[in-house]
């Protein structure tokens, strides 16, 4: 999702929250104190040199203002990762939630990312710097809808018009066959829900195994049901099956390995 010439203070809260106290330092120290010590010839300029030492306490302020927005705002974005428990959850993420989710998931691999419109069709949502290298990444907050080939083809369009190293596209839902096939052997990196939920559960704090707590299916994380086969070789015998049947097709011997 696009957004257009974002306001300064929208940037400093995004920003981590030193930024905003380092800017704050910095605007005082060259209008009070670096400008007014300026020594100059033209008294008009010397005049409004020493004019900026008075509000210089008050621009500082403003900016230091952002500080603690800032804080709270990282916390909020770490907290919404720690939270998300399957794909269901993610999928009921507003678009720009799903987007701070992703960011924030890539932030905790290493990433320097950058939240915004980079593309000139605002096609891009995340840029991710790591090694010298920058990603390119795209969020599909698609819920019951498979990405097709032509988003792809866009993105490998703005792709080549860049200097990136690969693009990033990332849904809650899946890509069609012809997608994947021209992504392949192309610098695109195409995520699914499956790997998406992946990626957040690698990156959250690791929690102790509440006993009462219901099983979730490894592939696509909602929960497993009990349920009784009623065909074949293993009818009458009780397994946990996927509640996403029949999306999914993950099943399980109660208390075995997976069938």
């Amino acid at each position: 999702m696009p957004r257009k010439n974002p306001a300064f203070f929208y940037l400093l809260v995004q920003a981590p929250w030193w930024v905003a106290v380092l800017l704050a330092g910095l605007v005082y120290l060259v209008m009070a104190i670096i400008l007014p010590s300026v020594n100059t010839a033209n008294p008009v300029l010397k005049t409004v040199f020493n004019s900026l030492a008075i509000p210089a306490p008050y621009f500082a302020l403003i900016i230091l203002l952002a500080a603690p927005f800032s804080f709270l705002n990282a916390r909020r974005k770490a907290r919404q990762l720690d939270e998300q428990q399957d794909l269901n959850s993610i999928r009921q993420l507003h678009w720009r939630n799903f987007e701070e989710l992703v960011a924030e998931a890539y932030r905790r691999q290493g990433y320097r990312v950058v939240e915004g419109d980079y593309g000139a069709d605002g096609g891009i949502d995340l840029q991710l710097s790591k090694n010298g290298d920058i990603n390119l990444v795209q969020c599909k907050q698609w819920r019951a809808q498979k990405v097709g080939v032509s988003v792809v083809r866009e993105m490998f369009g703005v792709l080549t018009a860049s200097h990136a190293a690969k693009v990033v596209i990332i849904c809650s839902g899946y890509f069609t066959q012809e997608a994947k096939a021209f992504a392949h052997n192309k610098p695109i990196e195409l995520i699914d829900g499956h790997s998406l939920l992946a990626l957040i559960r690698g990156v959250q704090p690791s929690t102790p195994v509440d006993a009462d707590e219901k099983p979730h299916c490894p592939r696509c994380g909602l929960e497993l049901t009990e349920r009784t086969a009623k065909r074949g070789h293993h009818a009458g015998n009780r397994f946990l099956g996927c509640s996403g049947f029949p999306q999914c097709r993950y099943t399980q011997e109660l208390n075995k390995d997976v069938l």
